[in-house]
């Protein structure tokens, strides 16, 4: 799948607004999507690090329209927490001197306020 398939919107909440100071961000997913294909489209898309991946499935709800009946469809939610600090990682390497290893992450999701 692609990473555009992947993330359908973000779920714009007064309770996601509040993670969002912690990091975390909140985005309607495509029912198939695991975990791990998630945090890379994020990864993918935004230019963040991931560090977490938490996904529910939120059923749908029962409406009603005058004398019929109806359901809404059911979807799945991901709260991602990505880096908010990122910074370079150093490893020995051969003849054990050290590398550095620096990528360039951003620290939040511009895009997800539409900014």
């Amino acid at each position: 799948m692609l990473p555009e398939e992947i993330i359908v919107r973000p779920v714009i909440t007064e309770k996601s607004n509040d993670q969002m100071q912690a990091g975390k961000y909140t985005f309607e997913v495509n029912k198939k999507a695991t975990k791990v294909e998630i945090a890379k489209a994020v990864e993918k898309l935004f230019e963040v690090k991931v560090l977490k991946v938490n996904t529910m499935k939120v059923n749908g709800k029962t409406k009603r329209v005058r004398y019929k009946e109806g359901k809404t469809s059911d979807w799945k939610k991901a709260i991602v927490t990505i880096d908010t600090n990122p910074s370079e990682k150093t490893y020995l390497g051969k003849g054990g001197k050290t590398i550095k290893v620096s990528k360039k992450y951003k620290d939040s999701i511009d895009e997800f306020m539409g900014a």
